[in-house]
């Protein structure tokens, strides 16, 4: 059979250039939110160069910079280091360093009968944290305390590059599953790996990127289960596991367990029973377990909010109180919970302002709503969101404090993969026409610059409240 070659008139020739436009101007999108976004972020700070002035006039406090960016992620880094450094969770040694400092923290007495300080953030993570640094630590002797930024940079890409890849192989699982156009399939993807705040906080060490990408695989672990038919046990096992996972790093997530959970005794019980619920357990062993070992309690740091939250310690030979015997600014929180939804849907930390993307996935639902076969996963992800953002609402005032100085609102950044799939039928609509097209690109380019406006460091404020206080349209926190 004689070769066929394509000619500039062809039909072989001709088929490729709208796909290959679409990517172009979906790219064309990202990179121009990228840019708005740094552009409005830029700063002339130089900390390397204060370092050195400092460091010649020889002052002992001339270290400013650190790879670990928030009191948050310090927080997880020194317990990983108090385990393996000291072999203890309590972190008292640790935040005597310099630049090591945290105000995510509490004290309760520990089993030595002394009081000690410890992370607030549940130390499941921590503990995780603490397996590669120990091998680190014990084959070259060095500690994050010497070589921050080789050991701090080398475990990221572990903790937060690896689980964004996987998320984002999954998201183009989802794509090749259930979308039906080509602009539709692609739009959803680059949404994923450029559109929403999980590469922000790439960066930094935090439960929000696991937590997404745990979601992400037990999703998709039920999408071949319930859509596809499929029954292999390790599918089960699959998705308990990160299902559980999921929960274990986002307390509210445990809503999703139960969801999927729920959904899946309905239609296979007997390898949910013996096959989901045990990868599940395991889980769950593990984070109260580890709660247990670190507190002495089977309950979480923040279930002892009276107690545990409200202490002195001494640093540097210095007496000080708990920041949290008096929180400054956002930290003090809004006491309007109507005030409070409008900022975190629409305002200076809302979901649909920051990064309007996710209007899509209302639409998709929508559309999904319309079809048997997929009224599931658009009911589930719909009611799920409403569920955990109605949790978040139902706080108290101390508590609603938009996830502190950070660049969005963290707490839900974890339904990013659940949005994604809903988008999808909205983006195949939007590939209909040029003005559809159109506006889901706007959506997405006003979503990168928000993703991208934190250039440095995601424990930022937002774009919209700089620019909100800078004119002075919103009164500043006191």
């Amino acid at each position: 059979m004689s070769e066929v070659v394509a000619t500039p008139q062809s039909p072989a020739a001709s088929s490729t250039p709208p796909l290959r436009r679409t990517v172009y101007w979906i790219l064309i999108t990202l990179a121009t939110g990228g840019l708005l976004g740094r552009i409005l972020a830029v700063d002339s700070v130089n900390v390397r160069e204060l370092e050195k002035r400092l460091k010649a006039e020889k002052r002992t406090d001339w270290q400013k910079s650190r790879p670990f960016l928030s009191a948050n992620d310090r927080s997880r880094w020194a317990t990983a280091r108090a385990l393996v450094e000291h072999g203890t969770y309590a972190i008292d040694d640790v935040i005597q360093e310099p630049n090591w400092d945290t105000i995510d923290m509490v004290k309760h007495v520990g089993r030595d009968g002394q009081e000690h300080l410890y992370s607030s953030k549940p130390p499941l993570l921590a503990t995780i944290l603490a397996g590669p640094y120990w091998l680190i630590n014990r084959l070259t002797g060095a500690t994050l305390g010497d070589h921050p930024y080789l050991i701090g940079r080398g475990m990221l890409l572990l903790f937060s590059v690896v689980p964004l890849v996987v998320l984002f192989y999954v998201i183009s699982l989802f794509a090749e599953r259930f979308g039906t156009t080509d602009w539709g399939r692609i739009f959803m993807v680059c949404a994923a790996t450029g559109g929403t705040f999980l590469t922000t906080f790439a960066v930094s060490i935090n439960n929000h990127v696991i937590a997404a990408a745990s979601a992400a695989i037990a999703l998709w672990a039920y999408v071949c289960i319930v859509h596809d038919g499929r029954r292999e046990p390790w599918r089960f096992a699959l998705c308990g596991f990160f299902a559980a996972f999921t929960a274990a790093n986002e307390l509210p997530a445990l809503a999703f367990l139960v969801l999927v959970a729920v959904a899946l005794i309905v239609k296979a019980p007997k390898p949910t029973l013996l096959a989901f619920l045990p990868a599940a357990l395991l889980v769950v062993a593990a984070h109260f377990t580890t709660n247990y070992l670190a507190h002495g309690d089977l309950r979480e740091p923040y279930a002892h909010w009276d107690d545990w939250y409200f202490y002195s310690f001494e640093v540097h030979g210095k007496t000080k109180d708990s920041y949290w015997k008096n929180p400054q600014g956002i930290d003090r929180g809004e006491p309007s919970v109507a005030t409070y939804a409008l900022h975190t849907l629409v305002g200076h930390h809302g979901i649909f302002s920051l990064t309007p993307i996710w209007l899509l996935s209302v639409v998709g639902s929508g559309i999904w709503f319309t079809r048997r076969d997929r009224r599931d996963l658009a009911l589930g992800i719909t009611v799920l969101s409403l569920v955990v953002y109605g949790f978040y609402l139902s706080q108290a005032t101390i508590h609603r404090n938009y996830g502190g100085m950070t660049s969005g609102l963290r707490w839900m950044f974890w339904f990013a993969p659940l949005w994604l799939v809903a988008l999808l039928p909205a983006a195949d609509w939007s590939s209909a026409t040029r003005l559809r097209r159109g506006v889901a690109l706007l959506l997405l380019g006003l979503s990168v610059l928000s993703v991208t406006y934190p250039t440095w460091n995601p424990w930022t404020q937002p774009w919209i409240l700089n620019l909100l206080l800078d004119y002075g349209w919103v009164p500043a926190w006191q």
